[in-house]
């Protein structure tokens, strides 16, 4: 044994695991060999001597030694820890792409993608990815946002999100709009059904068969809707669908209705009809702000799971689709729980005002 090599004294149990692992035909053959150098190190043996026998380099040996006495019996388990590639982008040209992507743009388009960046950074479609992926950039995506100029914002704010987050007791919190101009579109050829590798498939042009519009009241406390489809949308029609809410609530109880600011439910004789059912309050969201009135949420859900992708040939046809809707929704309703608090709300807002006051 050489003067420099630290001899290897076992524990009872590391013995006979090591004994274990030497003559073992199931494990790799690798920690096998790793045993045996222990083993024959424990006995003794030099690295020179057990390179021999095992078939391997100096160096290996020496190597596996010295992670036993470091890590015992787990540093023969796995490999050793190996350097790996060098990275041959710097960080300089990372934040290139970085700035670039951010405060600048091709000359010819609106944005960058990974072509037109790889080639005026000179680096890999690949490489612009894993950089953007990193930074979490995604210039191909843009999102639409429109801040509400209602002078009354934060009143009304207040006043929508409390109904959400601490109700009247005893009262309906009923989320209430027409989604309008429902087209009863028929496409000019029977769908393609789903197949392996294809998708549902259907024809570009279509008849428009007319239109609707859909009354909704969605409760908070429940997430059932009141529904109702009119041909038009005036304030006829919305004080025939507040009578329908009027027959299928509980008479007892008050009613809060949150709806937007559009002039049908400001019109004279809606006003009339309110001051005759003292029951029913109206709460304004503020104006540009669809996003405060939960029906919305439901409106998706049905434009997206039985109108968009559905076949009309009448009205009448739509109609009974939206109302079978309504009623499987009813059976088993999903309730929209608002969380945000008001604070909240005002902080994510005038952040958003913050940035557009920057650019100017």
């Amino acid at each position: 044994m050489s003067r420099t090599t630290k001899p290897i004294i076992l524990e009872t149990a590391e013995q006979a695991t090591l004994d274990t692992w030497s003559r073992s035909r199931s494990l790799p053959i690798r920690q096998v060999q790793r045993a045996k150098i222990i083993l024959m190190a424990v006995n003794g043996v030099s690295n020179q001597d057990i390179a021999a026998t095992l078939g391997l380099s100096r160096p290996t040996i020496q190597l596996w030694r010295e992670r036993f006495l470091a890590l015992r019996l787990a540093g023969l388990e796995k490999d050793a820890p190996r350097p790996g590639r060098k990275h041959r982008i710097t960080p300089a040209k990372i934040k290139a792409v970085v700035e670039a992507t951010l405060h600048t743009k091709p000359q010819n388009a609106t944005h960058w993608s990974t072509r037109s960046m790889a080639k005026a950074q000179n680096l890999s479609e690949a490489s612009i990815r894993r950089i953007w992926g990193m930074h979490n950039l995604k210039p191909h995506l843009i999102e639409t946002f429109k801040l509400s100029r209602d002078k009354n914002f934060v009143e009304k704010l207040t006043d929508v999100v409390g109904l959400y987050l601490n109700p009247p007791e005893k009262a309906l919190v009923l989320c209430v709009d027409e989604k309008s101009q429902i087209q009863a579109l028929e496409r000019t050829q029977p769908l393609l059904p789903l197949r392996s590798g294809i998708p549902v498939r259907q024809t570009h042009d279509y008849k428009r068969n007319g239109t609707t519009t859909l009354f909704a009241a969605l409760s908070v406390l429940d997430g059932k809707v009141i529904g109702d489809c009119m041909p038009r949308h005036r304030h006829q029609e919305f004080i025939r669908f507040l009578k329908k809410i009027d027959t299928q609530t509980p008479a007892d109880r008050e009613l809060h209705l949150i709806v937007d600011n559009y002039a049908t439910h400001k019109h004279p004789r809606v006003k009339d009809w309110f001051k005759r059912h003292p029951r029913f309050h109206l709460h304004f969201t503020p104006t540009s702000s669809s996003w405060l009135n939960m029906v919305e949420r439901w409106f998706r859900e049905i434009t997206d799971k039985r109108i968009r992708r559905g076949s009309f040939s009448s009205v009448p046809e739509l109609i009974a689709a939206i109302n079978e809707y309504m009623e499987n929704h009813n059976q088993n309703p999903q309730v929209f729980v608002w969380s945000a608090p008001v604070d909240k709300i005002l902080a994510k807002i005038a952040k958003c005002k913050e940035a557009l006051d920057a650019l100017h």
